[in-house]
This record gives structure tokens, sequence and C-alpha cells, in this order.
């Protein structure tokens, strides 16, 4: 359920912060990607090097640190994640996110991130039942906060009752549940990705550069809002999202009898760079170079159309049809008439000229086109990009 997720989880200065470091293991064993933010004051019950190691990740501390800035900006880390938890969330900590307050590098994550929260509470009693904390936990779940805790219990302080930080294994079973239940829970996306190797002869090929890394963020973005998600991809040098339900392809033939095996689904998202053309007899021997030099001809054939077959099926068509169109110039136009002429509801057009860097990098600027016309996405990471188009997805399908 885990496997792959990604946590952002910011530990702050309580005496329950101890426990954080149990909750980076168990969410660890369960395959999840542990990413630890240190309030000032969470240092000093925890170690950023006890964080680290237990996570085997960065961990980040100051919001003015410039190399940090310029390596992982404070806004893409807020927002590389599939879920944003604090453990122990204070009562300084719940008022800065209640009231919008951003001095730090914790509660400035938080009220930049475009994830959904978690929170495990963990105060003194008379702290919790205080009314400027009951007032706070009300606005946080007016905002869509998620609570874990707190339970009653024996404190470190002498005193008994509400405020009792919950037990790791309850929150790493909030955060389950958390990632389980998102907008897209029962929802089947197919998700097509990477390139296509059409073979030449049996050492040779036709392909493009796609490395496959904007598709499998939109597999792993997809999941994290709880869809079934099936990820159909060529051979990409992106690694395999976790979580999901993956097929291997060389060929557009081969993508193409996959996707066909996928439907039916309710949405269907092909980021493929899908090659236009294979040889029309594939040679079943190594093509020789000649003494004569001869330049062997090599006769060519339209592959199948992936995404306009789909957008034309009748009752095994997706609710919605999402294409891709990586182009060199004129790219609103292109991909306008793109979308016209396959029959998708949705385009997401970027320029793949080699200047831009987006062709097997690691950002993209996107301009997603539909029925109401062209939305230009500023250039931000891959990961970010499929974030939102995820949860325009699901404010589709909802």
């Amino acid at each position: 359920m885990l496997a792959g997720k990604r946590i952002l989880l910011i530990i702050g200065g309580g005496i329950a912060a101890f426990k954080a470091l149990d909750v980076i293991r168990r969410l660890r064993d369960q395959g999840a990607i542990v990413t630890p933010v240190l309030t000032r004051a969470g240092q000093e019950f925890v170690t950023p090097l006890s964080a680290s190691a237990l996570a085997a990740q960065k961990v980040y501390t100051d919001l003015f640190d410039l190399t940090d800035e310029a390596e992982m900006g404070h806004i893409e880390l807020s927002r590389a994640s599939d879920l944003v938890v604090v453990v122990p969330a204070t009562a300084d900590l719940m008022a800065k996110m209640a009231n919008g307050h951003a001095d730090d590098l914790a509660s400035t994550l938080l009220m930049a991130t475009d994830k959904r929260v978690l929170i495990a509470p963990a105060m003194n009693v008379r702290m919790w039942d205080h009314p400027a904390t009951r007032r706070n936990a009300e606005t946080l779940r007016g905002d869509g906060v998620l609570f874990a805790g707190p339970v009653e219990g024996a404190m470190a302080c002498g005193e008994f009752g509400p405020g009792r930080m919950a037990e790791p294994e309850k929150i790493v079973a909030a955060i389950r549940d958390a990632l389980a239940n998102g907008p897209l829970k029962g929802r089947h996306v197919l998700v097509t990705s990477g390139p296509t190797h059409e073979p030449i002869d049996p050492v040779r090929y036709i392909a493009n550069r796609s490395s496959g890394a904007q598709g499998g963020a939109i597999a792993r973005a997809l999941s994290a809002l709880g869809a079934e998600v099936s990820f159909v991809t060529g051979p990409a040098s992106a690694p395999r999202p976790e979580g999901v339900r993956v097929t291997e392809v060389e060929t557009a033939e081969q993508m193409l009898n996959a996707v066909t095996a996928s439907l039916p689904a309710d949405a269907a998202v092909f980021a493929a760079a899908v090659a236009d053309w294979r040889m029309e007899t594939q040679q079943t021997g190594k093509i020789k170079k000649t003494a004569a030099g001869d330049v062997p001809a090599l006769s060519l054939t339209e592959n199948p159309d992936i995404l306009a077959h789909v957008a034309h099926l009748n009752d095994m068509r997706p609710r919605l049809v999402v294409g891709f169109a990586a182009e060199t110039d004129d790219v609103v136009a292109h991909a306008t008439a793109k979308r016209a002429r396959k029959g998708c509801d949705w385009i997401v057009a970027n320029d793949v000229s080699p200047e831009t860097g987006i062709m097997g990098g690691t950002e993209n600027a996107v301009t997603l086109i539909t029925e109401a016309g062209a939305e230009a996405w500023p250039r931000m990471s891959k990961d970010q990009v499929a974030a939102r188009l995820a949860g325009k997805i699901a404010e589709a399908l909802a």
C-alpha cells in the first residue's frame, strides 16, 4: 500500500518527537520514501543525523539555507510528496497552521503545499483543552487537515488525559488510510509512458528520446489520490512507479494490445511517445554494409494510432481521454488541431525543442488544451505537472 509513496514528515518540538523516528522506520519498512523536516524545537529532541539515518534521506531544517534553495526550493519540497505528516503537531505548530503563519521552514512548507496534510497532535492535557487549541483544531479540520489522535493517557509531565500522541502504528495506519481514500478512490486510470522501439533488424530499432519520467510521475500522482493505476510503458529509462500495475512493452502494436487489455477505465492518459512508423518488413538478420557502400532502403508503414483508437471506442471509451502533444513549433495550434483530429478530451502540449531541455529533463512547461481553450502552466518539475494534472482529472471525474 505504501510502496513508493512519498511522505514529507515534519517533526515538531515536543517530548513525543522521539516516536517520530519509529514512524519513519515503520513507513520505510512498508516501502514509503520519507523526507524528514525538523523544526528548531524538534532538534532539541531528535537529531538530524538520527532522522537522516533512519530515512536514508537528507533532512531539511532551515528555510534560509541557500544551498537547499538552489537544489530543492521550499515550494518544490512542499509539493513533491503524496502526503505531508506532522509528528508531533505541537500546540504552537497547530496555531501557526490555523492562522497562516509562515516564519520557519516547517510552517512555510505547510502553507505552500498543495497536498493533503495529516497531523498527530501531542501536548499537555491543559494545552489540548485550552479554548485557543480547540478553535485551532476546528479550523484545521475545516481546512481539510486530517488528524491522528490525540488519545488519552499518561504524559511525561505526570498528568493524565487527552493530548497524548497516538502510537506510531496508529499514525502509520492513518497515513495508509489517507493515501487510500483520496478523491480518485474506486477509479481506474490507464497511463501509457515512455518510448516505443520499432525493430529494423535484430540489433537496430527506431525510437525517440523520451525518458518516461513524466508518465511515471503522472502514474504516481494518480495513485497518491487513491486511483487504481494500470501503467503501460515502453522501454523507458525512468524507474517504474511503485504501487501500480505495470505492463512492459516494446513496440506500438504491443502497447495497443496492452492498452486494450487494460480497459475498461474511468480515464486514460496517453503520455507515451509512440513511434509514428515501423518497418513494413522487419529484417530477420542484421543488415550488412556492402563493399560498394550501398545505403539500404527502409520501407516504413504507419503504426496504430493508440490515442485515436481509444478516443473513438463506443462502449469501452473512458470517460476522460487525455493525450500528449510534443511539438517543436506552433505548439498550441498543432496541439489544438491534434485534439480535434484524435477525438480526445484534453491534450497536454509541450515544446520539446532541444533548447528547452524538456525531453529527458526533470522539468516541463505545458499547456492544457480542452474544449474551453488553452491554459498555459508555468515551467515546473515533472512531479508538479503530474500532481496538477492528477488534481484536474480528479475534479473531472467527481
